[in-house]
């Protein structure tokens, strides 16, 4: 099994920086694509940002020029720092990795509980 556990968010003042961590553990063999999405009350849940293995990024506009998305290949970790926070990025974090589990063959999606991200106008 793959465990996610985001870390980072927090409560802060527009125009602030936040650095959000997800750090992969368990029983991997591999770890391919990664990505961040948020969920704001009464909305669903978007793409933030994603990377790829090789470090190729996508960004959703909304965030594009203010977050930067990156990975420790070692640390089995990724970490999306973010500034010039505004207060319509709040909403709650989730990263997502698509893994191989040890003795497995099948590449499955795993979610974190996500971390609460709060911009104060």
């Amino acid at each position: 099994q793959v465990q996610l556990v985001e870390s980072g968010g927090g409560l802060v003042q527009a125009g602030g920086s936040l650095r959000l961590s997800c750090a992969a553990s368990g029983s991997i063999f591999s770890i391919n694509g990664m990505g961040w999405y948020r969920q704001a009350p009464g909305k669903q849940r978007e793409l933030v940002a994603t990377i790829t293995s090789d470090g190729d990024t996508n960004y959703d506009d909304a965030v594009k020029g203010r977050c930067t998305i990156s990975r420790d290949n070692a640390k089995n970790t990724m970490y999306l720092e973010m500034d010039s926070l505004k207060p319509e990025d709040t909403a709650v974090y989730y990263c997502k990795v698509r893994a191989l589990a040890a003795y497995s063959v099948v590449w499955r999606d795993y979610w974190g509980q996500g971390t609460q991200v709060t911009v104060s106008s």
